[in-house]
């Protein structure tokens, strides 16, 4: 296995091969054939709709201020794994100061911010790649990695940025109203499940327990956006995703029940919010992690936040015994930290759904 505290390869940063101006990609970031978007859906940057639509059926927008609104998200987790979350109670203000405070730092020059490049063995800070494999096939993408809760692992001083100077305080603020956030939504699914109200709060370790990091995601314009993709296909490896997406640009594809990728048109103001594959384990499969993926763009650029939501890292995660009845409901996944989960991610990056089908009892693949 690959060092973990190292990259295989030296770190490119894609943001600059973009300003490069060169007409083509490096045969780096070239996906197989199979892996890559069609042209029809790099052709059309702009949002444009206030819903998601195929001949599958429609992706949820959720009105988390209706009466409602905790029977919707438990349907939207049962059916799709992915909805977008209006009404949110995020102060909306707060929404563009953590956008504007991060497209800030990606518009700084790059010795600036190469001050803060990051390794695999936390990927805390600016990053150009996930994964240790040597000679992988690379993502068009950039990133920075935070961890923001709990305590005992949060982000020391000198991984934040400097710059801009009110980077740091919009965003643990933003990540405290969307932590809020995650514990209602628990509370939804919970109550969906029929287990009590805070039995997956419970699971994931607490409030006080639960992990809580940020990935700003820098997605530079792409000469050949049919050749690559911003992000590979994968689900999340942690409990809950809440996606702060960019209005202006389509990048978002979720792999339809008929197995077709769909496009995301993100709503305005909305979050798009997502189970992770530590959910659909405790939950025995009732909730499901979906497969998603980003498309790069030749016209625009794109940033988004990503907000993921974790049990904690030492707690041993099973299906939740409310949850199981054999013979005619076994335990589908057998006992797992996420410490121990999340290295395969580490070793290989994002591949599908391997990852939770790995997790599977034996008999059960």
């Amino acid at each position: 296995m690959e060092d973990s505290a190292a990259w295989p390869e030296p770190v490119v940063r894609v943001q600059s091969l973009s300003e490069s101006g060169a007409a083509t990609i490096p045969d780096r970031y070239v996906k197989p054939e199979r892996d890559r978007p069609s042209p029809s859906d790099c052709s059309s940057p702009a949002a444009s709709a206030s819903s998601t639509t195929n001949s599958n059926g429609v992706i949820p927008v959720v009105d988390l201020s209706s009466p409602d609104a905790r029977r919707a998200v438990s349907e939207a987790c049962r059916e799709w794994g992915f909805f977008q979350a209006v009404n949110h109670g995020v102060p909306l203000d707060l929404l563009r100061r953590a956008r504007a405070a991060w497209r800030g730092f990606f518009g700084l020059p790059l010795e600036l911010k190469q001050r803060h490049a990051n390794s695999p063995a936390t990927y805390e800070g600016y990053g150009s790649r996930l994964g240790v494999e040597r000679g992988a096939v690379l993502d068009w993408g950039d990133y920075y990695f935070l961890h923001l809760r709990p305590p005992s692992v949060l982000s020391a001083a000198d991984k934040w940025p400097v710059l801009p100077p009110d980077l740091r305080e919009a965003t643990e603020e933003y990540g405290r109203e969307v932590a809020a956030l995650c514990g209602r939504l628990l509370t939804a699914m919970s109550s969906g499940l029929g287990v009590g109200e805070g039995r997956l709060q419970e699971e994931f370790g607490g409030e006080e327990g639960a992990g809580v990091c940020v990935r700003v995601n820098y997605y530079p314009r792409c000469p050949q956006p049919e050749l690559t993709l911003g992000l590979s296909s994968h689900s999340d490896p942690g409990g809950m995703t809440v996606l702060l997406a960019d209005e202006r640009v389509r990048g978002l594809q979720v792999r339809g029940r008929g197995g077709e990728w769909v496009t995301v048109d993100p709503v305005a103001d909305a979050f798009i919010v997502n189970v992770g594959d530590q959910i659909q384990v405790l939950t025995n499969a009732t909730y499901r992690s979906v497969e998603h993926r980003v498309m790069a763009n030749a016209s625009a650029e794109r940033l988004s936040i990503a907000t993921f939501y974790n049990p904690r890292s030492d707690l041993q995660l099973a299906p939740m015994a409310e949850l199981v009845s054999p013979p005619e409901r076994p335990s589908l996944y057998k006992p797992m930290t996420f410490d121990e989960y999340r290295l395969y991610i580490r070793r290989k990056g994002p591949r599908g759904k391997s990852q939770v089908e790995s997790l599977k009892a034996d008999g059960d693949r």
